[in-house]
């Protein structure tokens, strides 16, 4: 049966390992993952990035299940975002900036936990951030920071409280890096 199949699965958390706060680590973390049902789990750098195999069933039980984990075991409150590996590629795929011709190193994607209202999506300034652009497709939102995320005024907690959902920002290199771990290994030549 396709719904019971395991297929590969990205879990992006938000504010681990950054800035030297919320310090989790990646044995530690791929250790929850497995406990919650996960297999095959792979940590991508150290702020959050996990890639891992499980049915459609486990994989939705895993963001909280994760959560909750991490809020025992390290009295941390971590938001978890899910995307199957399939959702990562199509989303990847359709970056609009990207048509643009625009340099990737100014890319990111922050990804939401869900659709927001239309109300709520139709309510975002786009001149909040001069010189910043952002274009909400679905769960996710693409950005072209040329000034840098870090001086951007398009931030999680401003996406967060706009849209009354949970987002959580990738660069475009890390989103193409997740993508690559997500493709079956390519067969070694003998």
């Amino acid at each position: 049966m396709a719904s019971s199949a395991i297929s590969p699965h990205v879990a992006l958390l938000r504010g681990i390992n950054v800035g030297g706060k919320n310090m989790i680590p990646m044995a530690d973390l791929a250790a929850i993952f497995e406990a919650a049902g996960a297999r095959d789990v792979r940590t991508y750098i150290q702020s959050g990035n996990v890639v891992f195999a499980a049915s459609p069933r486990i994989a939705e039980r895993i963001p909280a299940a994760v959560a909750k984990a991490i809020a025992k075991e390290f009295r941390l409150e971590i938001p978890v975002v899910l995307r199957s590996a399939d959702e990562l590629r199509r989303a990847a795929a359709r970056n609009p900036f990207l048509e643009q011709g625009i340099d990737p190193d100014w890319l990111h994607v922050a990804f939401l936990a869900d659709v927001p209202e239309r109300a709520r999506a139709s309510s975002l300034d786009s001149k909040r951030s001069p010189g910043d652009a952002f274009v909400l497709l679905g769960r996710e939102i693409y950005l072209h920071l040329p000034n840098g995320a870090a001086r951007t005024k398009l931030t999680n907690a401003w996406f967060d409280s706009k849209l009354a959902t949970t987002s959580t920002l990738r660069n475009w290199r890390t989103v193409q890096k997740l993508l690559e771990m997500t493709r079956p290994p390519k067969p070694s030549a003998r």
